[in-house]
């Protein structure tokens, strides 16, 4: 029996055929009968993603050149969750994200720390920005291992990754930020005020000029979530993660978009997880992603699981879970002209787009199709 992909094989020979006898006989029929229509017509039309569409000229602004975009500004702040003694890493970052980007749209800063910031943090920070800073303490409960955590479960987890060498297998306080960025940090009161992030950390480096203002496309285009790197996580630190998300959909299954991104997290339907997760250390948000019912909800479910401290789930599996199934695909942005580092990982841009943001990174040096990058499972969902 004829397979349906040797049907189409056929029928595309035969089409072919004709179209070249045609056209030798009849001067002007071959371009009725496009073969690039006749092929979208039987297979469907080729998509691209999104982000291979270039952003549009008038969002960018140069020197001596107005443009409207340059005028108006998202609600938005660029938030930094840091201790004092990264202020080293912290002033890196900042200098970087401000001449590449900040010191042309000027926007807020909010740093997050479980300990109050010394003068020297405030001082060296604010001097660094035109932009307003503003400094907030985490409230305890948001970053401490809860009470009702089986301590005794809980350490004999950490002991148990400590001894197969799994990263920050060991550290409660790393286990703390992890919940914190899952579940807390947007309900901050520092950042109540704001819709759209820009999550920056310590010791990471900028490469191009960025002319064009991220908040605005997240706005205009209604996108909800934007990353630069995307990656495989480390299945020893989530072995029941993704059974809990499908008890949390079963259970909930109208919180679910209908056109979520289902295929960037697993490649049989939601059976398995195939591991992908957006790399959170750079996130560029809309809070309201997270504010929302879906979300809240979904991260209530994980938390009372307690794999943030019987295992290690971080935040950007949940995160990435999160997007994936209460967005729409097309809500989440890949920001292929930002050049971005957080060792060991780089993306640079490629071709126009390095150009374009004078690009300092080598582009050589690019993990977007690197075998353990999960970009090419973004770019299938299109």
């Amino acid at each position: 029996m004829m397979t349906p992909m040797r049907y189409i094989v056929l029928v595309l020979g035969i089409i072919i055929s004709l179209h070249y006898i045609l056209s030798f006989s009849h001067e002007g029929y071959g371009q009725a009968t496009s073969l690039s229509k006749i092929k979208d017509h039987l297979v469907g039309p080729k998509h691209q993603p999104p982000y291979k569409t270039p952003v549009p000229g008038d969002y960018y602004t140069h020197p001596n050149t107005s443009s409207s975009h340059a005028e108006r500004k998202a609600n938005a702040a660029i938030v930094m969750l840091a201790r004092n003694g990264d202020l080293p890493g912290i002033i890196k970052s900042m200098k970087q994200m401000e001449d590449r980007f900040n010191k042309k749209f000027r926007y807020p800063y909010v740093f997050l720390n479980e300990e109050p910031f010394t003068d020297k943090f405030k001082q060296r920070t604010s001097e660094l920005t035109d932009s307003k800073t503003q400094y907030g303490l985490i409230p305890h409960d948001n970053w401490y291992q809860p009470d009702w955590i089986d301590e005794k479960k809980a350490t004999e987890a950490r002991d148990d990754m400590v001894k197969n060498q799994v990263i920050y297998g060991g550290s409660v306080p790393y286990r703390n930020m992890c919940r914190f960025n899952s579940g807390f940090f947007f309900r901050h009161e520092l950042l109540k005020p704001f819709k759209y992030y820009w999550r920056v950390e310590p010791d990471i480096q900028f490469f191009c000029d960025l002319d064009y203002d991220p908040f605005l496309i997240m706005q205009d285009q209604n996108k909800v979530y934007g990353f630069t790197v995307s990656l495989y996580e480390y299945e020893a630190t989530i072995p029941t993660l993704w059974a809990a998300v499908k008890e949390f959909i079963d259970a909930n299954p109208g919180l679910v978009s209908p056109e979520n991104a289902m295929e960037f997290l697993s490649d049989d339907g939601g059976k398995t997880y195939n591991r992908c997760h957006f790399w959170s250390n750079f996130e560029i948000g809309d809070l309201d992603l997270w504010r929302g019912e879906a979300y809240t909800k979904f991260f209530d479910f994980l938390d009372q699981k307690g794999g943030f401290y019987y295992e290690r789930w971080g935040d950007a599996p949940v995160h990435s879970i999160g997007a994936a199934l209460f967005a729409k695909k097309d809500q989440i942005h890949f920001f292929n002209d930002i050049g971005y580092r957080h060792e060991p990982f780089q993306h640079c841009p490629q071709g126009d787009a390095h150009k374009r943001g004078k690009c300092w990174c080598d582009t050589e040096q690019n993990f977007d199709y690197e075998w353990y990058s999960c970009l090419n499972r973004y770019d299938k969902m299109f």
